[in-house]
């Protein structure tokens, strides 16, 4: 991500807005009933006058203007996610979809990465470069962004999320409130009620990030955000648990007892005003833990069957195929030696291929040498190889639902580097994300 678009200007730009915009704090939008109930949208089947890139409508009398990204095999029979994502003050429609330094990897705050090409993603710009939501024009816009969207592309109307950062959260908070019909979730980065909150009364799913040292936006203005829902989706209250000063990590909570449907997730981390703190360091960027956690957030809701199925039954032997590779799990070299790294190659069905998911949970090839994190590490990166079975955790595998395998001992899941598709690409463990390159099926 670029600090000199993104951060070199932020926190000087979020202190004006709090000084400032004291007007589009008060300002209040229509609380009109915007339901639309789940359908094909007008665009499902036709061939789309839209493409990827910066379209202009007119809105409240004023041109306004968005980038629309479309998924590169777009189908106009599929009906995709519907993903707006809000800038920060200062920052611009197409900083977000560029995703500045880091280029695609942080682009839509590292969503388009791992939608890989699920959802269609929408920058909005805003007025000046930021979301004072006058007269609640910003709400107003994104409806007229919704309605052009959806008469020309096939939108699954049961799946349109909202996110954004500092200003761009406070524009993403402010169509929680007015627009809960409409979204259904919306993540706030390091937010504070910066555009408004009309309504503000019914629930919708709700996730929010902050740090606890922010300097710019305290995390109390975030913590008072996320209780607004935890009393609109009937949540238990807590006080959930956030990080010490000083320990470089993060915590995410996800709240009791909320209604069915309306979970509201707190993921507080020790930092400043950022949406992508790294662990383990004062840095950020496309590494960050965010974007996974977020990416986990908002696919709970998905209504389809898993695009591919759990890999295997226990006893079962066979090859194991990347979703996003096309290619086999792979002993390098047909090696039986300790230590042997794992990649992915050509699918060919010899014996370094075939694997055995035995009662132990083990995945086991050759008959005597067991898929193993080394030295049972539990950090994103661990390699994965092969070792003699001994039936510790760090040889133990789940298969889900969704085609993931999840390593035991570090709840994290088998991950092609990189996204990566060539042969002798690194096999490792790395946050469940459900991204393809997480997914395998078996041959």
């Amino acid at each position: 991500m670029s600090r000199k678009s993104f951060f070199a200007a932020v926190a000087a730009a979020a202190l004006l807005v709090l000084g400032t915009s004291g007007a589009a704090l008060g300002e209040t939008t229509s609380a009109e009933d915007t339901t639309v109930a789940a359908a094909a949208t007008a665009g499902c089947g036709k061939t789309p006058t839209m493409r990827s890139g910066t379209h202009t409508i007119q809105s409240g009398g004023k041109n306004r203007s968005f980038i629309l990204r479309l998924p590169d095999n777009y189908n106009n029979t599929t009906p995709y996610r519907l993903i707006f994502a809000y800038h920060w003050r200062g920052g611009t429609a197409a900083d977000v979809d560029s995703g500045g330094t880091d280029g695609s990897l942080w682009s839509y705050y590292g969503q388009l990465r791992l939608a890989n090409n699920s959802a269609i993603f929408v920058a909005p710009q805003g007025i000046g470069n930021g979301w004072a939501n006058s007269g609640g024009e910003d709400v107003t816009f994104t409806d007229d962004m919704i309605r052009r969207i959806e008469a020309d592309l096939c939108v699954d109307t049961t799946q349109r999320f909202a996110m954004g950062f500092s200003y761009g959260g406070g524009m993403s908070y402010a169509l929680a409130c007015a627009r809960a019909t409409v979204f259904r979730a919306v993540v706030v980065y390091s937010g504070a009620q910066l555009s408004g909150c009309a309504g503000g009364t019914q629930p919708v799913a709700y996730m929010g990030v902050h740090g606890i040292g922010d300097p710019v936006l305290n995390i109390s203005l975030g913590r008072g955000l996320r209780d607004t829902f935890v009393r609109n989706n009937s949540c238990a209250a807590q006080n959930p648990a956030e990080p010490r000063p000083g320990s470089l990590t993060h915590i995410v909570t996800t709240y009791s007892g909320c209604r069915p449907g309306y979970p509201v997730v707190w993921a507080a981390f020790d930092g400043g005003h950022t949406p992508g703190p790294i662990d383990g360091c004062n840095c950020e960027g496309w590494r960050t833990w965010t974007s996974a956690e977020v990416w986990k957030f908002l696919t709970q809701f998905e209504n389809n069957p898993p695009a591919s199925p759990s890999p295997s039954p226990s006893g079962s032997t066979g090859a194991l195929k990347g979703v996003g590779s096309g290619r086999c799990l792979d002993v390098t070299g047909a090696s039986q030696a300790n230590g042997t790294e794992v990649v992915i190659w050509d699918c060919h069905g010899q014996a370094n291929q075939q694997w055995t998911f035995t009662g132990a949970g083990e995945l086991r090839v050759y008959g005597n040498k067991c898929l193993d994190v080394y030295d049972r590490g539990t950090a994103d990166g661990t390699p994965v190889i092969i070792w003699d079975c001994n039936g510790q955790d760090n040889q133990k595998w789940r298969f889900n639902p969704d085609g993931t395998i999840t390593a035991v001992g570090a709840d994290k899941c088998l991950d092609v580097a990189n996204y990566g598709t060539a042969n002798g690409s690194k096999v490792h463990i790395w946050t469940c994300h459900g991204g393809t390159n997480q997914r395998w099926t078996r041959v």
